[in-house]
Parts: C-alpha cells; sequence; structure tokens
C-alpha cells in the first residue's frame, strides 16, 4: 500500500496540512473534527461525485452533515451559482462556526472556496478533491473563484483551505477523458520547475494512463509538494507564482471564445503548452529539440478535442481582459527549457496572432460556431 504524505502549506492565515494517500477519503470526519469544535458540515459536492463518494463521506462524518449538490461543469461556474449556494446555506442553518467541506473537482473547489470565503464573510474549509487536476493543482494554494462571459476566474479570492485530503482512489472513477485531462497539468509542473519528473513522465506516461498505483503514488506528492513550495513564497501571486500559468494565458482565452463547454480544462491547458513552446521558439528563446519534447509529450496523452477556427484577433481581446494583464500588456509563461520558465510581457500581439494561426492551420479544425 502507498504511504500517506502530510505536505505543509505555508499561508498568510496559517500553516495547512495535505494529506495524500489512499484510503484518506473515508477517514474525512477525523480528519475534520481536527479542526476543532463546529456547528455544522456542509458538503458542497455535484451530484455525480455524491453518488460515487457520498455513502462513504456520510458514514465518515456519521450522520453529522448536511449535503448541498449543484452542477460541477464548467458552464455552472459562475456569480448566480455562488448566491444559490448561500442561500441554501442559510436556510439549512449555517452559521460563522460551520465547516463547508468541498468534494469534487475543480469547478467544486473553486465555486465552493469562493462561497466559503464570502458566506458571513468567511467560515472553514476543507478540500476533498476527486480529480486528478484538483488533486495536483486546484485544491491547494486557496485561489477561488468563478467566471464571467469577458473571461474565466474574473471574480474570486485569495482563501487558504484548513485542510485538504487527496486520496488517488477517487480517480478509479474518472472517465478516462477526465483523467487525461489531468495529466497536462502534470506535465506542466515539470516544464516549469522540475526537470527529473518531466523524464521520469516520459518514462512512464504510458503506466500513468493506466492508472498504475505505483507510478500515481510518485507523481501525486511531488506535484503537490511543487505548488506548496511555489504558493508557500508567493501566495497572492505577486511574483514567483505566476510560472504556475505556463500554458494557461492561451488556455483561459481557448475556454471563454469556446464558451466553456468544449473543453476540460486540463485540455485547454493542453493546447495551451503546446501555443506557448512556439512562441518560445518564435522568441528565440528555447531550443527546438526541448520545443519538440514538449510537444510530443503533450502530444502522448491522448486526444483533445481539436482548435475551432477561432480569429486571432478574438483570442487577443480576451487574453486582454485576462487578470494575468498588466497595463494593458499581454503576459505569458515561456519556457527556456524543459525545468525552467520565465514570465514575459514584452510580447508582440503580432507574434501572438502568428502562433495562433499556426497552430490552428496544423489542427485542421472545423469551423467554430462561437
Amino acid at each position: 500500500m502507498n504511504p500517506t504524505h502530510r505536505i505543509a502549506v505555508r499561508a498568510s492565515s496559517g500553516t495547512y496540512e495535505v494529506w495524500c494517500g489512499r484510503g484518506i477519503l473515508a477517514r474525512a470526519g477525523v480528519q475534520v473534527s481536527r479542526l476543532g469544535e463546529n456547528t455544522g458540515i456542509f458538503i458542497l459536492s455535484s451530484p455525480r461525485v455524491w453518488k460515487h463518494w457520498g455513502p462513504a463521506l456520510r458514514t465518515s462524518f456519521r450522520g453529522g452533515s448536511k449535503t448541498i449538490l449543484f452542477d460541477d461543469r464548467e458552464t455552472s461556474k459562475r456569480l448566480p451559482t455562488v448566491e444559490r449556494l448561500c442561500r441554501q446555506l442559510v436556510s439549512t442553518g449555517a452559521d460563522r462556526r460551520a465547516v463547508i467541506v468541498a468534494l469534487g473537482g475543480g469547478v467544486v473547489g473553486d465555486v465552493a472556496g469562493f462561497v466559503a470565503a464570502s458566506f458571513l464573510r468567511g467560515v472553514r474549509l476543507v478540500h476533498l478533491p476527486t480529480t486528478l487536476v484538483a488533486q495536483v493543482d486546484s485544491a491547494v494554494g486557496g485561489k477561488t473563484g468563478v467566471n464571467l462571459p469577458e473571461g474565466k476566474n474574473l471574480v474570486g479570492a485569495f482563501y487558504p483551505p484548513r485542510l485538504v485530503l487527496a486520496d488517488p482512489d477517487a480517480l478509479t472513477t474518472l472517465s478516462a477523458r477526465q483523467y487525461r485531462s489531468g495529466l497536462y497539468e502534470v506535465i506542466k509542473y515539470g516544464v516549469m520547475g522540475d526537470a527529473a519528473l518531466y523524464r521520469y513522465l516520459e518514462r512512464r506516461l504510458d503506466d500513468l494512463l493506466q492508472r498504475n498505483s505505483a507510478a500515481l503514488g510518485w507523481i501525486l506528492p511531488r506535484c503537490i509538494r511543487a505548488k506548496a513550495d511555489v504558493v508557500g513564497r508567493d501566495e497572492r501571486e505577486s511574483g514567483l507564482r505566476e510560472i504556475l500559468n505556463f500554458g494557461h494565458t492561451f488556455a483561459h482565452a481557448l475556454e471563454a471564445a469556446t464558451g466553456y463547454n468544449r473543453f476540460l480544462h486540463g485540455e485547454a491547458v493542453g493546447w495551451g503548452m503546446i501555443a506557448a513552446t512556439l512562441l518560445a521558439v518564435a522568441r528565440e528563446m528555447l531550443p527546438e529539440n526541448e520545443a519538440a519534447r514538449i510537444i510530443g509529450l503533450v502530444s502522448r496523452v491522448g486526444p483533445r478535442p481539436p482548435l475551432p477556427r477561432i480569429p486571432a484577433r478574438r483570442m487577443l481581446e480576451i487574453m486582454r481582459a485576462d487578470k494575468k494583464t498588466r497595463g494593458g500588456h499581454l503576459r505569458f509563461v515561456l519556457p527556456r527549457r524543459i525545468g525552467r520558465v520565465e514570465v514575459v510581457d514584452d510580447v508582440p500581439e503580432q507574434s501572438v496572432s502568428r502562433v495562433w494561426r499556426e497552430l490552428s492551420s496544423i489542427t485542421r479544425a472545423p469551423t467554430s460556431d462561437n
């Protein structure tokens, strides 16, 4: 059996822990009880996640919890959903000593986290991530938020949880597509700052695609530690934390341009990492052999929805509204080599348009209805 890892994450409100290990979800009740007295456990989840993990979690809390379910599609990650959940918390008796438990993937975590940050000006939050994307990335670091039609995650708050419990067993119920989506975020960590992780992925990607427990037991705590290290040094994205956005400037624009209903987040990041890699080559930042390795590994993960023919001007319009933009200048995280990236804010828009057209022509995608 894989061991349970305890990883500390520094935050302005105090250090919290991420527990990563098989079977930890079934012990959630005991772990949450260690946070101190509360006046109620309120589990926010989605119907499909609750179907798989709700009975075990209800048993873990010994019936002393209340459940509120909502749609976990990206299209539901918006302000009306936050208002509805807050009103349901009021109607079910939640007060300032309540604990909100977010059971689900990235959408559940982002929405429930923003609810926890906003309801009664903040109540305790626990993450139980059930997707690979959430376990290695979104559940750690305290980012919460929802989308606007103009862009992704434009409304939100930095609000660290009190505890994160990441159970690899939860990944067994994911569809192949959902699981592959998370592997793109794992690749991101390798390019961003861990060449050894990247080499491991090149050797063991087939095992990971088969959800090999030993391979997962190696990459999960390594990615979580990488995220914990970065956010512990830069909680509010004033500098270092920006490197976690490798591939995300293109990805967020792609998600917004397609109405948040064509790509899973990781799939958009996969395309975004390829685009950022091509942009780095165009700027003569990245050797072509390194670029070939990055594009090759991303491509090996498996099929992604093809790129629709979105005009470059539309992509640029969305990118200008991105929260990473400074003073009207687009900001990109671009690779120097595998294991090192840099934040670049002097990229001409003509270069971005050229890379986007090049990528779009390679994929030969059908015309978009968006």
